[in-house]
């Protein structure tokens, strides 16, 4: 009698401590629903290529981001000049484009826009190598 309690105190511990819920001891047979997730964004179609013409000599064509924008020439003849990160025309990995005012879009593109632009490849006021846009195309980026 003396061990009967102990015993009956252990198996009630033991008893207290095993899992009876079916939910601890069997995976579910199947996964749970997926919630439904939002359509993907179609990605956006990158700027359009400009291209070189077969009659324009020494030309060269670039399609990247935006790194600098100048609005407002210094000479004041109303032409953009964009700072590509594309093609090493001006330096490496990036090139100077030259954009005359009849070629010029409505909205200026800004740092990080993508754009295009393909022209003969002449010296800029500063020595520098830079493309005169024969054809320029941005996009928002």
């Amino acid at each position: 009698m003396r061990l009967l309690a102990p015993i009956l105190l252990l198996a009630a511990v033991a008893a207290a401590a095993l899992p009876f819920d079916e939910r601890r001891t069997e995976p579910p047979a199947t996964p749970p629903p997926a919630e439904p997730r939002e359509p993907a964004e179609a990605p956006r179609p990158d700027v359009r290529r400009a291209r070189c013409r077969a009659e324009v000599a020494g030309c060269a064509a670039v399609r990247g981001r935006v790194l600098y924008v100048e609005r407002v020439d210094p000479d004041g003849d109303g032409d953009l000049h964009v700072v590509v990160l594309d093609g090493s025309v001006t330096g490496p990995g990036m090139s100077a484009v030259d954009v005359r005012p009849g070629l010029r879009p409505r909205r200026d593109p800004r740092v990080g826009d993508r754009v295009s632009a393909a022209g003969p490849v002449q010296q800029g006021s500063h020595g520098q190598s830079q493309i005169h846009a024969l054809e320029f195309h941005t996009r928002r980026g």
